[in-house]
């Protein structure tokens, strides 16, 4: 039995962000990879649909410029032959401020040949925001 596609992709991934060391996370992206990660794009320009390997190790640098990881914990995880689904829980730092960010995701990921092919990535974008403003967003109560 050989080890599953997302185990090699997820320390490909962690070193890349926290290490700079984009080799590995290369080799395991497929050329035409689609990578989507949900969120507001006006506040964090690393969200939104991108296509191919150089975009996605760009967004991969954009983010390894914006945080540091220092936990992160995968609360379920559901594999398949070729694709694997997880609800994480990152502990988090942002580089410009040193504030600590806690994250909550699911990412949702397809492999083909062993490389990623597709990932969605949905974010608690809400707490996010509250987390780098600095306070509660103060919504008018729905009666």
């Amino acid at each position: 039995m050989t080890e599953h596609s997302l185990w090699r992709f997820s320390r490909a991934l962690l070193r890349a962000l926290n290490e700079r060391q984009f080799d590995d996370l290369a080799a395991l992206l497929d050329d035409d990879v689609d990578w989507r990660m949900y969120g507001p794009i006006d506040m964090f320009p690393f969200f939104g649909a991108k296509r191919g390997k150089p975009e996605i190790l760009e967004v991969c640098r954009q983010i390894a410029d914006n945080v540091r990881i220092h936990r992160f914990d995968r609360e379920a995880v559901m594999l398949g032959a070729d694709t694997a689904a997880s609800m994480i829980r990152y502990s988090l730092t942002a580089l410009d401020s040193n504030k600590p960010i806690s994250l909550r995701l699911a990412h949702f990921a397809q492999f083909k040949a062993e490389r990623l092919a597709s990932i969605r990535i949905v974010i608690d974008t809400f707490d996010l925001v509250e987390q780098v403003i600095g306070h509660p967003i103060d919504l008018p109560q729905i009666a």
